[in-house]
């Protein structure tokens, strides 16, 4: 049986986390995927107190990264608030290619060094490390690692401690993408699994993420590798869309959750203010 997560990228243009935290709660979600931008503009005592006074749980940590010199030396003290917050994995953000740099090799051998050296930490915190492959056509400036070849290519390499999280809108066009789902679930490294959908035509790479049913990709057919491979965990809604960020977001949840109700026949989702209406 499945649950719903949300990723606080869905709806974080118009509610900040305590807000975010709050809309989840009164739709019977206790999991949530949360940002650390976010926490900073709330306080980290705040957003920790929030998630108690909710009863709430945290499944991923965005973000590490990018892996830029700048960056590097925030980089394990994102990994310790990432375990401060008890999140089950955190999600490695690469980076694309520095300034005048041509070709992606020494942009993927840096960030391959980059997360070894993160793995070995991660290890002595208990946080699992999370490769989440990105489209090829945001190899240039947002992540390096663009297929779930690669990304389990590196996982086993590396060892334990680190596995991969599907995104539908990454990774759908790959032919490659049930054999590399069920290689994925024999080595117990699915770690999540992201849905929204791929719109025809799309206006902007990152920002015009549809919502699930109104695009092309077939999600019951993703999800059913996801299954089949044995993963058991949430259905993680992530919406990056100028469109519904726009909208009111106790709408767009709701409509997100009623889409997945549709979508996924064996979701188990209990609103808690429908049961409150039962009374």
């Amino acid at each position: 049986m499945t649950a719903i997560v949300f990723n606080h990228a869905t709806v974080r243009e118009r509610a900040d986390m305590l807000s975010f935290l709050h809309l989840s709660a009164e739709r019977g979600i206790d999991t949530v995927s949360i940002w650390g931008d976010e926490i900073t503009k709330v306080g980290e005592a705040n957003a920790l107190a929030a998630l108690r006074d909710h009863g709430m749980k945290v499944s991923g940590y965005n973000r590490i990264g990018p892996f830029v010199p700048e960056y590097l030396g925030r980089a394990e003290a994102e990994l310790e608030r990432a375990a401060r917050f008890g999140a089950d994995h955190v999600f490695l953000f690469t980076g694309g290619l520095t300034e005048g740099e041509r070709g992606l090799t020494a942009a993927r051998w840096r960030a391959e060094d980059q997360i070894g050296r993160l793995l070995e930490m991660a290890r002595r915190i208990g946080v699992k490390l999370a490769i989440e492959p990105l489209h090829p056509m945001l190899a240039g400036d947002r992540s390096v690692i663009t297929s779930l070849t690669s990304a389990n290519d590196l996982c086993e390499a590396l060892g334990p401690g680190i596995g991969v999280v599907v995104d539908v809108y990454h990774l759908w066009w790959d032919e490659r993408l049930e054999a590399e789902i069920m290689r994925a679930g024999r080595a117990g490294r699915l770690l999540g699994f992201h849905v929204n959908d791929w719109l025809l035509p799309t206006r902007h790479l990152l920002t015009d993420r549809g919502m699930m049913g109104d695009g092309i990709i077939d999600l019951p057919s993703i999800e059913g590798m996801m299954r089949r491979a044995g993963f058991r965990g949430a259905i993680e809604i992530e919406i990056f869309s100028t469109d519904w960020w726009a909208r009111d977001p106790a709408e767009l949840m709701d409509v997100a959750i009623a889409r997945c109700q549709g979508l996924f026949s064996d979701l188990v989702y209990e609103r808690a203010a429908q049961a409150v209406q039962l009374l």
